[in-house]
């Protein structure tokens, strides 16, 4: 089974800066955004450097329970483990874009957005989920943070609450046809002739682990590349203990593992014991 600090020393031991070079000449991938995602696939299986196609799939089937996309979140499910989603920006600081999923400290079976198969794929009522959130400029891969949800999102309940109270607003609007719908609304028949909908959406954004994380650390100008995972330290102490001895045992220029305090999402006066793994060249 695989985990974040297994992804962490295959990145740490293959970093591959120039990924859209790297993927289009193994995988005719000529998009930053889809090679973003592949190496993240391959960080947590182990075959970055597996060049052997139908071994990496092989893998793939081993370590993973659910392949989603864009539009199915999540990208990744690790068999009886986390759940992974992949984003990519252009700017060190820009914000996440969500779209209609709100920040997710947990990833829950019951939520209306998953897809049929993805609820199916395994036997789970809730997953840890890890933000992978690539800063790419052109073809280059700058920097790479792995975070968990539940380092820096709220609850559920925060979220819905407000997404409840807006929905339950629009749909209290008297002589309007409403349908159901997994958005905040959705009106049928605006027009005199029956023949206008108008679909209402959320557009969640959340700020950039390098803007809410920058009393943890501070991206560093001079180097290549940059890998930080961020974790807590429950969560840390509960894997592997043969993993955590090959990362305090690594030994490479530029790995750090730090134990920090980070804000508690749901009350940032509460401070939370976790670990910060970082390397960079």
């Amino acid at each position: 089974m695989s985990n974040i600090i297994k992804a962490f020393i295959n990145i740490v031991n293959n970093p591959i800066i120039e990924l859209t070079d790297y993927y289009e000449g193994r995988n005719r991938i000529n998009n930053t955004g889809k090679a973003l995602e592949v190496y993240v696939q391959d960080a947590f299986a182990g075959t970055i450097d597996e060049h052997d196609e139908d071994l990496r799939l092989r893998r793939f089937s081993e370590i993973y329970s659910y392949q989603g996309n864009q539009n199915n979140p999540p990208d990744l499910m690790l068999k009886n483990s986390d759940a992974i989603e992949v984003k990519k920006l252009q700017s060190k600081n820009s914000a996440i874009t969500l779209n209609s999923s709100y920040p997710k400290a947990k990833l829950y079976a019951d939520s209306p957005m998953l897809t049929k198969a993805c609820k199916e794929c395994e036997d789970w009522d809730e997953k840890d989920i890890i933000y992978t959130i690539g800063y790419t400029s052109d073809t280059k891969l700058n920097s790479l943070w792995m975070v968990y949800g539940d380092c820096f999102c709220a609850s559920r309940e925060t979220y819905e609450r407000i997404k409840d109270t807006i929905s339950d607003g629009i749909n209290s609007i008297t002589d309007v046809e409403f349908t159901d719908t997994k958005e905040l609304g959705k009106v049928k028949r605006v027009d005199p002739l029956g023949i206008t909908d108008l679909r209402i959406r959320g557009m969640w954004h959340i700020d950039n682990p390098n803007k809410i994380f920058d009393y943890l650390y501070v991206y560093d100008e001079s180097k290549s590349f940059q890998l930080v995972c961020l974790l807590s330290r429950d969560k840390y102490d509960g894997l592997p203990i043969e993993d955590r001895e090959v990362l305090d045992s690594l030994g490479v220029d530029g790995v750090e593992v730090l134990d920090v305090k980070i804000k508690n999402p749901n009350n940032p006066v509460k401070l939370l014991d976790a670990k910060l793994l970082v390397f960079g060249i």
